[in-house]
């Protein structure tokens, strides 16, 4: 028997339209000084209704609170100085490396499983993500789980 997760990781694409017009008008209102909730749901294009209905459901990844945990699969073609190239991206975004584990490479493709701390003077992780996706050997990017250490919550993808 499974048991249902309470949270999930969901690329921006795959997200109702309505729940991205949320996080703007989240985005709109710590932005703006007295911005009102209608103005903001306004200039987003949705109900107040709808922003009443999700605006505690959804919350947007590059949140770094201090404590959090982020944890990616990294599938990459296995070459010299390849993992060294992701690490270097993770620490120029300020990412703590916590682990790193490398499955052994078949037919030359390697997965890669990496946890990293989020901190306040870490940049944003939708870029870093973007970035090492972006990497020539690098596959493909997942997120794994994010968690927080210091709450006690996780969202596994």
């Amino acid at each position: 028997m499974t048991q249902e997760s309470d949270y999930y990781v969901v690329r921006a694409n795959a997200l109702p339209e309505v729940l991205r017009r949320v996080v703007e008008v989240k985005r709109l209102l710590q932005s703006a000084e007295k911005l009102s909730i209608a103005d903001a749901t306004e200039q987003a294009g949705i109900s107040r209704s709808s922003y009443y209905k999700y605006k505690d459901d959804i919350l947007p990844f590059y949140d770094n609170s201090k404590g959090k945990t982020v944890t990616l699969v990294i599938q990459m073609i296995d070459e010299l100085g390849g993992i060294s190239r992701v690490c270097s991206k993770m620490a120029a975004y300020e990412a703590n490396i916590l682990t790193i584990h490398q499955s052994i490479p078949v037919n030359n493709v390697a997965t890669l499983t990496v946890s990293a701390e989020i901190s306040s003077e870490t940049k944003d992780i939708s870029g870093m993500i973007r970035e090492i996706e972006a990497m020539e050997h690098v596959q493909y990017v997942k997120i794994l789980a994010q968690e927080s250490r210091l709450s006690g919550t996780s969202a596994q993808g």
